[in-house]
């Protein structure tokens, strides 16, 4: 099940007001369309349609997928959504469909905490996957322990939403366990003063268990290098389902 976070209509509906800066996403965008070549994207965990719509402006054939209908809804709002296929549900049980490359970025990758549902998203989108064809992906590296920095005071804003009204939001961490980050997200809206919770969590894997989980589905490992964005931090990882 979703996290309310994004599956809430009115937490989804201010998510891009709250993250905006999406820098990050034009190094896959370059990564896909002119280092792979791929004419064909499955965007896993589409969200609100950011990085989906950007690949649909490079003239790609993208298909995105996410449970949560909220933020898809926000996507197919958008201008330029009409040129993506939106899914509601996951990579498990995906339409047939066949696609020269698969993405998750962001903390997609993270949220399969258990891991059977990490295996069976990564056999769903291989069956998704034209000979040849490529994932790529990002994960956070856990000896950086990166959440010992999401505390309130770090990541307390309070954001102008526009019809939203002042929007008020910051990260609690509630534990860490074998490698699982439990957090809470709380929003406040000022016009009204209602709260949302929301509280997530993500799987932070070794580099080594990634790769071993990969060759477990049938994917070949091509490359694991550093995010340009967040360089000593994440690894993108670039597998391949075998010709």
């Amino acid at each position: 099940m979703p996290d309310p976070i994004f599956d809430e209509p009115r937490l989804a509906a201010v998510y891009d007001a709250l993250d905006p800066d999406r820098r990050d996403l034009d190094v896959y965008v370059a990564l896909l369309a002119d280092e792979l070549g791929a004419r064909s994207v499955l965007d896993v965990g589409c969200g609100t349609g950011t990085f989906a719509i950007m690949l649909a402006d490079r003239g790609l054939d993208v298909v995105g997928v996410d449970p949560a209908r909220a933020s898809v809804d926000v996507a197919r709002g958008k201008p330029g959504a009409d040129r993506v296929r939106w899914l509601d549900g996951d990579a498990t049980a995906l339409p047939d469909l066949t696609v020269d490359a698969a993405t998750m970025t962001a903390n997609v990758s993270q949220v399969f905490t258990s891991d059977d549902d990490w295996v069976a998203t990564l056999a769903g989108i291989h069956r998704a996957l034209r000979p040849g064809g490529h994932l790529v992906f990002e994960a956070r590296r856990p000896e950086v322990r990166a959440w010992e920095a999401w505390t309130p005071e770090a990541t307390h804003q309070i954001v102008d939403c526009g019809p939203a009204g002042l929007v008020e939001d910051w990260t609690e961490i509630i534990s860490y366990s074998d490698g699982v980050l439990e957090f809470s997200s709380p929003t406040v809206f000022h016009v009204d003063g209602v709260r949302i919770e929301s509280t997530s969590r993500l799987r932070f894997r070794t580099r080594e268990e990634v790769e071993a989980s990969l060759v477990e589905t049938g994917y070949v490992v091509r490359d694991v290098r550093d995010a340009p964005d967040r360089p000593g931090r994440e690894w993108v990882y670039v597998a391949q389902r075998p010709e």
